[in-house]
């Protein structure tokens, strides 16, 4: 294998292939990215869980392949000067890294035995701007669950009815639901994806109007981004119905300003030294809406004029859990409904179904 290629696509590619690559797995060769120079050049990081594959125009003048150890590889490039980069295969799998006055040479390993992404028979497919599939995910990644107990609850739901697509995450205290419409489509799938699968997927996505393409079948699932593949298993079991789980009905329901709301939690979160421990307190009430908190180290009251419907609530919320969905809500104004003091909460836009958050109470002392 012989190929030249500039510095700037071989650490753009190291970078995003670098997510998927192993660190803790005993497989040697999976902490390692597979380089492959036939009618193309490609990088490939693949831990088992999730794979990462990009293509990259370079020269190539000879064909092979050969398994690099991931960090020694990419530090390499990312010192070398801005410039086209060689890279060569040698006998013994050695492998000579040159550009201009740097050389390198470097001991590979065998690309025989390395795992290769499996084929998609893809089922169905959704495109969607890469903007408003990162939008999606920052808006709901936050809600999914860490306990390995409930590993369904660890993925986020990905779901296609016709021409919606819907994402949503469930931890056990709250819910994250977002939504949207590609009128030029018609399709229908339901799977759940790993958490950390999103993440990754989320840190290679460019907030801009160029298209990834969501393939699905059985037990994988594909991401196609410009000239990367992104594959993954899907978890198994059956996702908790989230269009249940939403209240029809509410007791109160308070209109306000997002940012208004977002600047009284972080300033009543102050005091909560222990979330669980010390809830906010809201009280509802003639078109004001209190937020409080007292705690060991001190207490601290803000009110906000809201638009008010139904009846006066007081009810306590971990901050937290308000916190992380107020800060990924680009709406000015949004709507709050209260199903009881002991129900949950939503959050809604004021107007369509784009996004709504769902929120458990906690028991506050009278």
């Amino acid at each position: 294998m012989k190929v030249i290629s500039s510095k700037e696509l071989l650490v753009d590619a190291i970078n995003i292939v670098q997510k998927a690559v192993s660190t803790k797995n005993n497989i040697t060769l999976l902490d390692g990215i597979l380089l492959e120079a036939n009618k193309i050049f490609k990088m490939t990081g693949n831990d088992l869980e999730i794979g990462i594959e990009c293509t990259i125009s370079a020269d190539i003048r000879k064909e092979g392949s050969v398994v690099i150890n991931s960090k020694i590889f990419g530090d390499i490039i990312r010192k070398m000067p801005d410039s086209e980069i060689m890279i060569e295969l040698l006998d013994n799998n050695d492998v000579l890294i040159e550009s201009e006055n740097s050389v390198f040479k470097i001991k590979g390993n065998p690309s025989d035995d390395y795992p290769l992404l499996p084929e998609i028979e893809a089922e169905e497919s959704f495109k969607i701007s890469q903007k408003i599939a990162k939008d999606m995910i920052r808006q709901t990644i936050f809600s999914v669950g860490d306990d390995e107990n409930r590993e369904i609850l660890t993925g986020s739901l990905i779901e296609s009815d016709e021409n919606q697509l819907v994402f949503v995450a469930i931890d056990g205290h709250r819910m994250a639901v977002r939504k949207t419409v590609n009128d030029t489509q018609n399709t229908s799938f339901k799977v759940v994806v790993p958490g950390k699968t999103l993440n990754e997927i989320s840190k290679i996505l460019e907030p801009e109007e160029n298209e990834i393409e969501i393939f699905t079948s059985k037990n994988q699932i594909l991401f196609k981004i410009d000239n990367c593949k992104v594959m993954s298993r899907l978890l198994e079991g059956e996702y908790l119905n989230y269009k249940s789980i939403i209240p029809d009905e509410y007791e109160t329901k308070i209109r306000l300003n997002t940012k208004e709301l977002l600047s009284s939690m972080e300033r009543a979160a102050l005091m909560s030294i222990n979330e669980k421990k010390y809830p906010v307190r809201f009280d509802i009430e003639d078109d004001v809406l209190v937020i409080s908190s007292s705690t060991e180290i001190g207490n601290v009251r803000d009110e906000i004029s809201v638009d008010m419907e139904g009846k006066n609530m007081t009810i306590g919320f971990n901050p937290k859990y308000f916190l992380e969905a107020l800060r990924v809500i680009d709406d000015e104004v949004v709507d709050i409904y209260f199903n009881s003091d002991i129900g949950p909460c939503t959050i809604k836009p004021i107007e369509g179904n784009e996004f709504a958050y769902m929120i458990l109470p906690v028991r506050i002392k009278s």
